[in-house]
């Protein structure tokens, strides 16, 4: 509302410009009127002659000042100088215009504006030909006259300009006051809150956009309710039957079959682990992408980490891969949930011994520096070529060539619970190199914001 009040007031100053200079205008050509009908009732005409006599009333009249009153001059039939100012500019119109009417125009006069009134005098009744008679005066008053309408007009409007911006201003900074409220209430919400909108915290206007976003949280409530029992379910479907193939299957190893029916139970075994970790991670991602009401209290990452990271020590170990811890033994707290972190570390790790052939190096690194607290898997396996590193937490994208089995979740899932826990996954080359030099591979960090010691006094 500002921008065009702001824009209409130049154009308001021209059109008052405009009008000023109009109304200037009028009063003095009407005394330049008046100026020729003086100048031609001192016209008189004896035995055909014309001639100008001018009485001393008339002279006073036209208040003749150089550069001041009123200048004239009359041309008789014959255009002869009857009298008055010789170099006051001559009209190009003719007798035949429209006799006894009064012309205006601008004119310069000795470096001067003027502005000049003439007309053509009828004297047919009197035997002669017309008189042309001119009226003249310096532009100067008119000006002024026009400038001091402008400022009559101007100077209220800059003090009723500021003053109705700062109305304009509070009008809709008041009006927009309750919006404001509700949209920091809105962003304040969190992410599983699906409540409805008071509407009497929200101005009338927008009350059916309220009752609109109302009904859309209860659709939306609905469907993720929905979504979470279709997962729960679908997951007890399947992990119950798999869990059934694999235990009669090692119940059908222990009777020593076959060398050939020992190989094909030793696959159905291998497969329904994975089938059942693909069901788990599925499971998991599902709950990680849904907001749940889920608290996230502070927690001891440094615990976090070496707990994990035993439970992978005899995978690494028989695969011939050293894998290693670094950092402190002091805590380091960050808010979050154990649950999601330790399967987002053991996705980590899981994915490092899958490429990193043997003998290998795996390093789990914990830290906290300026603020943040950075929790880094890095192997000695091929490494993450820079133009996949992006693409490698997309779903069930895999690496082409890599000869590894896998689902393509794991660093999928390992995202998801980095967005929940508001950290940031970057993944760089290993810094094994440090220590050993011929060293390749990848390194993935996940940064965390760090509890100040304060709050965990608190």
């Amino acid at each position: 509302m500002l921008a065009p009040l702001f824009l209409l007031w130049p154009m308001s100053i021209a059109i008052t410009y405009v009008v000023a200079q109009n109304l200037a205008n009028v009063p003095y050509d009407l005394g330049l009127a008046n100026a020729l009908q003086v100048l031609g009732q001192q016209v008189e005409v004896n035995e055909d002659v014309v001639s100008l006599r001018m009485s001393a009333p008339a002279r006073l009249a036209l208040r003749i000042r150089e550069n001041d009153g009123v200048f004239w001059k009359a041309i008789g039939p014959n255009g002869d100088l009857l009298g008055g100012d010789g170099e006051l500019p001559t009209p190009e119109r003719t007798p035949a215009d429209l006799p006894n009417t009064t012309y205006y125009e601008n004119h310069t006069l000795r470096d001067f504006e003027i502005r000049i009134a003439y007309t053509w005098m009828d004297l047919s009744a009197r035997g002669s030909g017309p008189v042309l008679l001119v009226a003249a005066e310096s532009v100067d008053r008119r000006t002024q006259l026009a400038n001091d309408i402008i400022k009559g007009v101007i100077i209220p409007q800059f003090i009723v300009l500021p003053i109705a911006v700062v109305l304009v201003w509070f009008g809709l900074s008041r009006g927009v006051a309750p919006i404001n409220a509700l949209q920091r209430r809105l962003r304040a919400r969190r992410p599983d809150d699906l409540s409805p909108i008071d509407e009497r915290l929200a101005p009338s206007e927008i009350g059916p956009l309220i009752t609109a976003m109302n009904d859309l949280l209860s659709r939306l409530e609905a469907t993720l309710l929905a979504q979470r029992r279709f997962v729960a379910d679908a997951a007890h479907q399947l992990k119950t039957p798999l869990a059934g193939l694999r235990t009669q299957a090692e119940l059908a190893m222990r009777s020593e079959p076959a060398s050939n029916t020992q190989a094909s139970l030793e696959q159905i075994i291998a497969g329904t682990t994975r089938a059942t970790r693909l069901v788990n991670q599925l499971l998991l991602m599902a709950n990680a992408e849904n907001p749940n009401t889920m608290e996230m209290p502070p927690m001891d990452l440094t615990h976090l980490a070496k707990e994990h990271l035993q439970k992978w020590v005899h995978v690494a170990l028989n695969k011939g891969i050293d894998l290693g811890f670094e950092g402190t033994d002091q805590p380091i707290y960050i808010q979050g949930q154990s649950l999601l972190l330790g399967e987002a570390l053991n996705n980590l790790i899981d994915n490092a011994i899958r490429y990193t052939p043997g003998p290998g190096h795996i390093t789990v690194s914990l830290h906290q520096e300026s603020g943040r607290v950075v929790l880094a898997v890095e192997d000695s396996g091929p490494g993450i070529a820079p133009e996949e590193r992006e693409r490698v937490f997309d779903r069930f994208y895999r690496v082409l060539g890599s000869g590894v089995d896998g689902s393509g979740l794991g660093l999928a899932i390992v995202r998801e619970i980095a967005q929940r826990h508001h950290a940031k996954v970057v993944v760089t080359d290993t810094h094994l190199r440090q220590t050993i030099p011929d060293a390749t591979g990848a390194r993935i960090e996940l940064h965390f914001h760090a509890m100040l010691q304060r709050t965990l006094r608190d």
